[in-house]
This record gives structure tokens, sequence and C-alpha cells, in this order.
């Protein structure tokens, strides 16, 4: 089973400095229907103004992850870690018992374009933790490489999570299969390009809810980068 959400139907926030699609109900966006998907909660595609970001915040029990797309996003936590993340990087923050961060575009002439994701962690009040892995592009290029997982293994960051998370890019002839075990739920979400998964087309924004698939394949990328999540129910 496969349902398609089209990029427009998400949720939408423009507060000036911040400009925030959100693909799952989020702050002033609700929408009972879109709650989440597993144990995915989170996923808001966010634009930030040169100059402007997040101030200090806490999260308490949640697996943050973010996947920078353009510019560059400035991060300072109660941890104390003072990092730059760059397109590339994936960025993972345990929150566990309580943190607090801060997020920011220093930039004075550049929009930073990142993804933010949320996934329900699989034991609570932990000590938070905070890691960041470069991904390069060759890697990333017509395969599916793992980004997050539970063991960290094979250069991903390490989720306290019963999930994965695989980045992709895809152009003309490139494809890639993933299997799926029996009882998981998987979500594709399609940051840019065009691209077939199972022979549904998606355009850059749209999403697949996917349940009771046995593999995905992945085909027939125009420019294409893509999220695929590995997800319990």
């Amino acid at each position: 089973m496969m349902n398609l959400r089209k990029s427009q139907d998400r949720g939408y926030a423009d507060h000036g400095w911040l400009k925030s699609c959100h693909s799952f109900s989020f702050a002033g966006y609700h929408d009972p229907q879109f709650m989440g998907w597993g144990n995915l909660r989170v996923i808001n595609e966010d634009r930030i103004a040169a100059g402007m970001g997040f101030g200090k915040h806490g999260h308490r029990n949640m697996e943050i992850i973010s996947y920078v797309l353009s510019g560059e996003l400035a991060h300072q936590d109660s941890m104390g870690n003072i990092e730059s993340i760059p397109p590339g990087d994936v960025q993972r923050m345990s929150a566990g018992s309580g943190v607090t961060h801060s997020e920011f575009n220093h930039a004075k002439d550049q929009t930073t374009h990142f993804l933010q994701i949320w996934i329900e962690p699989n034991v609570a009040e932990i000590e938070p933790s905070y890691e960041q892995k470069t991904i390069p592009v060759i890697e990333k290029d017509g395969k599916l490489r793992i980004i997050a997982s539970p063991s960290g293994n094979d250069g991903a960051v390490k989720i306290h999570a019963d999930a994965k998370v695989y980045a992709g890019l895809f152009n003309g002839p490139q494809s890639a299969m993933l299997n799926l075990a029996p009882k998981r739920k998987a979500y594709a979400h399609l940051i840019r390009g065009t691209l077939t998964i199972n022979g549904q087309q998606l355009v850059g924004g749209d999403a697949l809810f996917i349940e009771d698939e046995p593999s995905l394949v992945i085909s027939d990328g125009v420019d294409a980068e893509v999220l695929i999540f590995d997800l319990s129910h």
C-alpha cells in the first residue's frame, strides 16, 4: 500500500524570517490525519533568512536530525557544542532528559534551506548527546546511503530509535532497491527533482506513505534527491 501526498498539501507557515512547510502537524498547523507515520513525527522544510534563526529553546525525549540543503546552519547547545552544519552533513541531537539549543543563519546574503526531522525514541530520559557526520555526494550518487540508524554503522549517525534513514541522488538511468522487513512502515520524502518509486511518480516536496510493501524500487530520477525512512509501526 502506498499513498501519495503532494507537496502543496503540506502545512505552511510564513513568519517573514522563516518559511516552513510541515509534512506533519506542528506548531500552528494541525491536521489529525497527519500526526506522524510510525515513529516519524516531524519533517519541516525550513528556509531561514540571512542573519536570522531560532533562539534558545528546549527539547526532551526526541531524536532530532538536521539535513542541510543549501546555506549553512549554526548550532549551539547546552551540552557545549558550537558547530556549523554545511550541505552534505547530517546532524543528530538526542534530546533525552532535556537540552536547549539555538539554530541560526549567520550569512549576510544567503538563505539557509534545511530539513528538520523528529523521530520518537525507543528509550526515554537518556543523557542528551550530539553527533555530526559528513556524507560525501559520491556515496549518495545513484544509491541509497544510510545516514541514520540504531547502530550508527557504515558512516551513519546513531539514533536511539527503531528507524533507519537513507539518502540518495538519482538522475537518468540510475536505480536502487531497498528491501523492507514485514510489518514495517516506510516513508519517502522527495526533496527535489522528479523520481519514480514502485511505479509512482513524485515531484519535489511530494511524499509516499508506505505499508505492506516488500521492497522499494527507485528509478527514473531527474536531478532527484530523496530521503527514505524505514520505520516501526
